[in-house]
């Protein structure tokens, strides 16, 4: 037998070696391939079914498309296509949250976000919405949906994330764009009945005077639009409940301070002519929400036909899914939006009779029979999971607590969803676009606009539900002997709370108490936040005068000074301050870190912003601790912090009256307390001999902003991500910044005069990592840059034909 030489061996390797790597090239070539087919077409020229005549999409260097037809439709096509292009994936994320069907894309780990989702059934809302709708509507949807397509069929491959997650995606259908907006009522209203819960778990465990103390309706923090005084606290109880000062937490747990980002944010104003020297109003807004790549928004300007024959330019953004500007101006009219946080939800008590099988009575009707309806949720690389939905007159049945309740929420309601938004796109005065609003099938929110004419006003844009009584009883879960509460049917626009032309010259909501006076039932309390951020805004509008322009009411947007929390610095330097208190190393750490760290502001240098927030956040789980245990039980978003957004407001008041009563039996004094707390925060952040003094807010606040295929394929998060920027802001106060949450867009602008306004949003317009448009604009918006509103010059021509 011959033996092969060593040389041979050694050409027999080589070559295997050149072979591999000419595999591994070709592998990378293709995938490389793949990934460029799936970019949008920016030029040239397409041939599209449908159209009445040529549509153009014009780009600007950032990827912001001007978007020009001479039919409405023609322009609601040419919007889907550019969606379908830059943002496919994105969509379809949206219309299978709302629709609980994420697991077809994601397999069982989507199941703990569908399950709770498909007990509304929205697609099959949808379905009926869509069939209910005016004929124009409809074809608006239609039109819009086979843009999409269109949009999605032109690319060469198809998007790069159904490549790496093994999938094709599926065909929008105008059912699709309602589903986005129900998308928006998860996000904008998705804990209300983690809220009822828990107060009703406070109800159950507390007097009715603690009650009153520990929920508060309103605090001095409140700046509301009617300018009516928040009214006195209510008086403070003898003794506090069982359950307060026994913390759940053990040594070595994390404290909610370091990783607990407020969620509840936006932000709107409008100054009056009279603010800006009698020209128009000027309307800015900042809608707060978890920011992902691509980010929630898409930049556009349209230019349809208007009613007198010539071009009406729409500036603004647009929601991926949707054929409209959601935010922005018309020329005429700017308006913006925040979140009311009402009260648009009950929690009703079933009664259940082992004797009456299948049937429930609910808030002192008579027995009803449930309708009971099989959904399947398709799992991918798994057996389709079947789900049973047991539907109420008064909506579908759920369990907690070893109860069962109905959900009766707005959302469920015919009408809840609509496309009557696009009225705005015609509105000629403020009046016109505040009627407009009340008519709106959108999640309820403040609506701020202001006209060319100076005028400014508030209202709330969606369908308000007409209770049967107001006050506080419909916050908490409802019994099911309960007669005379709740909700039915929609209020008449008519009725609708409006504010219009302050004396202040000054309009703004920052998702606190718009009013406390009369209208303020018709909205009710449905998490409102503390009121601090609004107060901060009101002053800084106040102090722009009477001469203010764009920039500067941009820039009441970027301030972070901390206000809020000052009171909490003073609190924990008091506590230092106790004879023997600073003998420990570490407290005098703490000591020099606050009286020399601190700037006011919410700073990434600053050590004694973390530490302050830090020890107003042990309080909070030293006190509540076993509350939000316990809460956890009922549902995963239950918290004290859910229940009532003022609870620092209550433990303010705590430290500073300091009742023998509400001291923890484990302190020896309400030093002791702080000194705990002041000890914990500490000890989180400065672990295992660490220095104190490198625990900045900046270590803390830094974007983890990502696409969401970054999460299945952790390999390519480093290009899926922005990078890790340290962010000035935090809640309580306007700039609110987390490591995933914050301002979503930045928006000035004074209608007519849309050249002047400026612009930020943290992503850019594709959704594409290989795209120069992916992160276009983020440095800027990390900087607080004010940049153009409007787009820079064409840079892409495509030219869409019938």
């Amino acid at each position: 037998m011959a033996v092969r030489s060593a040389g041979g061996v050694g050409r027999w390797v080589k070559r295997g070696v050149l072979l591999l790597l000419a595999l591994l090239v070709l592998a990378l070539l293709a995938a490389w391939f793949f990934l460029r087919g799936s970019l949008a077409q920016l030029d040239g020229r397409r041939t599209a079914a449908g159209l009445t005549a040529t549509v153009t999409i014009a780009r600007d260097a950032q990827g912001v498309p001007t978007i020009s037809g001479s039919d409405r439709l023609d322009v609601a096509y040419a919007t889907g296509f550019v969606h379908g292009q830059d943002r496919f994936f994105q969509m379809d994320l949206l219309r299978r949250v709302a629709a609980g069907e994420l697991s077809e894309l994601f397999g069982p780990k989507a199941l703990v976000v569908d399950r709770p989702n498909r007990l509304h059934r929205f697609r099959a809302r949808a379905e009926q919405a869509v069939a209910a709708m005016a004929p124009a509507d409809r074809a608006l949807l239609e039109r819009y949906a086979a843009g999409a397509n269109e949009g999605l069929n032109a690319l060469g491959t198809r998007p790069f994330e159904y490549g790496l997650i093994g999938l094709s995606p599926r065909a929008w259908t105008p059912a699709d764009s309602l589903l986005v907006i129900w998308a928006m009522y998860f996000d904008l209203q998705g804990r209300l009945e983690a809220r009822e819960l828990a107060r009703g778990w406070l109800r159950d465990n507390s007097s009715a005077e603690q009650l009153a103390f520990l929920l508060p309706e309103s605090t001095a923090w409140d700046t509301p639009l009617d300018g009516v005084a928040p009214p006195p606290p209510a008086p403070l109880p003898e003794r506090a409940p069982g359950w307060w000062g026994k913390s759940a937490a053990k040594n070595g747990d994390e404290v909610a301070a370091i990783d607990f980002v407020d969620s509840v944010g936006s932000n709107n104003w409008a100054l009056a002519g009279s603010r800006n020297g009698g020209g128009g109003a000027i309307v800015a807004d900042d809608m707060h929400l978890g920011i992902k790549l691509p980010n929630t928004w898409y930049r556009a300007v349209l230019a349809i036909p208007d009613a007198a024959g010539g071009t009406r330019r729409l500036v603004g953004v647009t929601l991926p899914g949707a054929p409209l500007i959601v935010v922005g101006s018309n020329g005429r009219v700017a308006w913006g939006f925040t979140n009311s946080y009402g009260d648009y939800l009950d929690l009703i008590a079933a009664e259940e009779d082992a004797a009456k099988p299948g049937q429930v009575k609910l808030a002192g009707g008579d027995w009803e029979k449930l309708v009971v309806r099989q959904e399947t949720i398709l799992v991918k690389g798994a057996a389709a999971e079947p789900l049973t939905v047991r539907e109420s007159s008064a909506g579908p049945l759920r369990q907690a607590g070893g109860r069962t309740y109905a959900v009766h929420w707005t959302a469920h309601a015919p009408g809840a969803v609509n496309v009557n938004m696009r009225k705005l796109e015609a509105a000629n005065n403020l009046d016109e676009a505040l009627a407009i609003a009340a008519t709106m099938g959108i999640p309820a929110q403040n609506f701020v606009g202001g006209d060319d004419k100076g005028n400014i006003g508030w209202t709330i844009a969606g369908l308000l539900p007409r209770r049967a009584a107001p006050g506080l009883a419909s916050t908490f879960p409802l019994a099911a002997d309960t007669v005379g509460v709740g909700w039915s049917g929609w209020l008449a626009p008519q009725n609708y709370p409006v504010v219009r032309n302050p004396a202040s010259g000054q309009l703004h909501t920052a998702n606190s108490r718009q009013l406390l006076g009369p209208g303020a039932e018709l909205l009710g309390d449905g998490g409102l936040d503390l009121g601090a951020r609004s107060q901060q805004v009101s002053a800084s509008l106040k102090a722009l005068g009477a001469q203010a322009d764009e920039r500067a009411v941009y820039g009441v947007m970027l301030d972070d000074r901390a206000l809020f929390m000052a009171g909490w610095r003073e609190r924990a330097l008091a506590a230092l301050a106790t004879p023997g208190a600073s003998s420990d190393p570490k407290r005098a750490e703490l000591v020099r870190l606050l009286k020399t760290g601190w700037s006011g502001h919410a700073s990434v240098d600053s050590t004694a912003y973390r530490i302050t927030r830090g020890f107003m956040w042990s309080l909070y789980e030293l006190l509540y601790g076993a509350a939000n245990a316990d809460l956890h039980k009922l549902d995963e978003e239950a918290r004290i912090s859910t229940a009532t957004a003022r609870w620092p407001a209550v433990l303010a008041r705590l430290l500073d009256e300091q009742p023998p009563g509400w001291l923890p039996s484990q302190y020896a004094s309400w030093t002791a307390l702080q000194l705990a707390a002041l000890d914990r925060t500490a000890a989180e952040l400065a672990p295992d001999g660490k220095p104190l003094s490198a625990a900045t807010w900046g270590a803390r606040n830094t974007a983890g902003i990502a696409h969401p295929i970054a999460g299945a394929v952790p390999a390519l998060r480093q290009w899926l991500s922005v990078p890790p920027d340290q962010l000035p802001g935090d809640s309580n106060m306007p700039r609110v910044a987390g490591r995933t949450f914050g301002q979503s867009e930045r928006l000035t602008v004074s209608p007519g005069r849309e050249e002047q306004g400026i612009f930020n949003m943290p992503g850019g317009q594709s959704g594409h990592p290989l795209s120069p448009f992916f992160l276009a604009g983020h440095e800027d918006w990390v900087k607080g840059r004010p940049t153009p509103l409007l787009p820079g010059p064409a840079q892409y021509l495509l030219t869409l034909t019938k």
